[in-house]
């Protein structure tokens, strides 16, 4: 199982940026999909999950103005950032809880994508 992160960049505050993460293999199901940023200095912290029934969270610095949503067919998160504030500044990591082929539900394994870098200028 692989997970493939796509997107970032750079722009200025106040521009929008997408960001996306699709896993591929063979696997059962994934549960929750979400993205975890980290910037200089700071620890990793949790922006924003979805689950299966499109259930999503929001770490209060994002609430409207970011939207993640999941395409379970190609089983791939996608995550619009809008007005962007320098603090969104960081590296985001994409995650999944896959339930592989040797688990049964609920179990699942957290898989990660390789970072991408989100760069906010003031």
């Amino acid at each position: 199982v692989q997970l493939q992160a796509s997107g970032g960049g750079l722009v200025p505050a106040g521009g929008s940026l997408s960001l996306s993460c699709g896993a591929t293999g063979i696997f059962r199901g994934i549960y929750v999909m979400g993205w975890y940023r980290q910037a200089p200095g700071k620890e990793r912290e949790l922006v924003t999950s979805i689950d299966s029934d499109d259930s999503a969270w929001y770490r209060n610095s994002v609430k409207g103005r970011f939207t993640i949503s999941r395409d379970n067919a190609k089983n791939t998160t996608y995550l619009q950032m809008k007005n962007l504030k320098p603090e969104d500044t960081g590296v985001y990591h994409c995650y999944a809880e896959i339930t592989t082929l040797t688990m049964t539900w609920p179990q699942f394994q957290t898989h990660w994508g390789q970072g991408t870098q989100v760069t906010v200028s003031s």
